[in-house]
């Protein structure tokens, strides 16, 4: 008797036909040629024998490597799971989606490469050397979705081991952009920076980094929030990290849950999730600025927002004055390209936020439009004009 032939087993696709699944079908992203290679003069130079002699001068002489080859245009976006959005530790796999969209929007808002990497490992020391013996390939890294905080260490290590700009997107690409919009909030309600009073709710990654920004740009009373109260030197529960931030913050000494810092507060900035309940949201100063930037749920519905305060902001991009890191990011990236910058320095952050704020002339501003669209074709060479400028000013720039 012989055996029948068995079909095999195709699984069916339950995401057939929703477009979210399609657009993402295959990955957003692939590698093309930037040259052609038609006929065998052309696959000489291209390969053997001609990119030998190309080796052996970027040998001689390493600084040709940013000329001859991808480097000098080309962004190694890296993570390892373990923070993706509000999803969580979800693992490297299933991050690669978000890489991928990384990816895609500093082609598409930069005209950057870059190449999504999700890496299967979360111990820090594992994490710094493979991203270290990889970065000869690139000409930056774009640190992405790493659980804090551990990310701080990642990137301080980095940042100390290589002379190309290391940068964590989730830190401070939001950073940049609150601090844009915040300038333009301040020129809504006639507030100035170094007299409001500014409440963060959030001490992960986006919250240290938004904290620190700005203190540097001039506010001086400024109070984090974390799940267990007000950061305060007195607190025996902190990190280094939180640690660190409680003693360059709270000058007014507040103690208590986020509800009491809110009282007679001028901004809210909320980078954790959670909701604020409407009643300690009313407590807030005249002319209060809410930025609720948690997705898919502010922590402030814009609704209730906008019964106690002249200016808010959200994450999301159905309501106005979305606070979106694709403003930042690529245009900075692409100003340290440009200036071939060792590195990314406060200065240059700071220049990225001005220029951001400044695409709002006093004829456009009002309290729904803070802060360009991402859409908008001014921001990224805005950005990276300032980033590059600053770079050359803060002697990091090698051109």
């Amino acid at each position: 008797m012989v055996a029948q032939a068995v079909e095999p087993t195709i699984p069916s696709d339950q995401y057939a036909g929703d477009a979210v699944f399609e657009l993402h079908r295959g990955g957003k992203i692939e590698v093309t040629s930037s040259i052609h290679v038609k006929d065998a003069d052309d696959l000489s130079k291209a390969y053997t024998p001609g990119v030998a002699r190309v080796c052996t001068a970027i040998a001689e002489d390493p600084s040709l490597v940013r000329r001859y080859t991808w480097k000098s245009n080309v962004v190694a976006v890296v993570t390892d799971g373990t923070a993706v959005l509000g999803l969580g530790d979800i693992g490297p796999a299933a991050s690669l989606p978000v890489m991928e969209g990384k990816a895609l929007l500093f082609k598409e808002f930069g005209g950057v490469d870059s190449v999504p990497i999700a890496l299967d490992c979360t111990d820090v020391d594992e994490f710094v050397d493979t991203v270290a013996r990889m970065a000869p390939s690139f000409g930056g890294i774009n640190l992405e979705d790493i659980s804090a905080p551990r990310c701080f260490e990642i990137e301080r290590r980095l940042k100390e081991r290589l002379d190309i700009p290391v940068f964590h997107d989730d830190q401070h690409g939001t950073a940049v952009v609150v601090l844009a919009a915040l300038r333009n909030a301040l020129r809504v309600t006639g507030k100035s920076i170094e007299d409001i009073r500014v409440v963060i709710s959030g001490a992960g990654a986006a919250g240290v980094a938004c904290a620190r920004i700005l203190l540097q740009a001039g506010v001086g009373d400024l109070a984090v929030v974390d799940s267990k109260g007000v950061l305060h030197e007195d607190r025996a529960d902190l990190n280094p990290v939180k640690l660190s931030l409680a003693r360059d913050t709270n000058t007014g000494g507040i103690s208590g849950r986020l509800v009491d810092a809110l009282a007679g507060a001028d901004l809210f900035l909320g980078v954790s999730g959670g909701t604020v309940p409407e009643e300690a949201v009313a407590q807030m100063a005249d002319n209060a600025m809410i930025f609720a930037l948690a997705n898919p749920n502010p922590e402030v519905h814009p609704d209730i927002a906008h019964r106690h305060a002249a200016v808010v902001a959200t994450g999301r991009s159905d309501f106005p004055n979305q606070i979106n890191n694709v403003l930042a990011f690529p245009g900075i990236f692409r100003g340290a390209f440009d200036a071939n910058a060792s590195r990314i320095t406060e200065g240059m952050k700071l220049a990225a936020a001005d220029a951001l704020a400044s695409l709002i002339s006093e004829l456009d501003l009002r309290p729904d439009y803070i802060i360009p669209s991402p859409f908008d074709e001014r921001v990224a060479p805005a950005v990276s004009a300032a980033v590059a400028s600053a770079a050359q000013a803060d002697g990091v720039a090698r051109d």
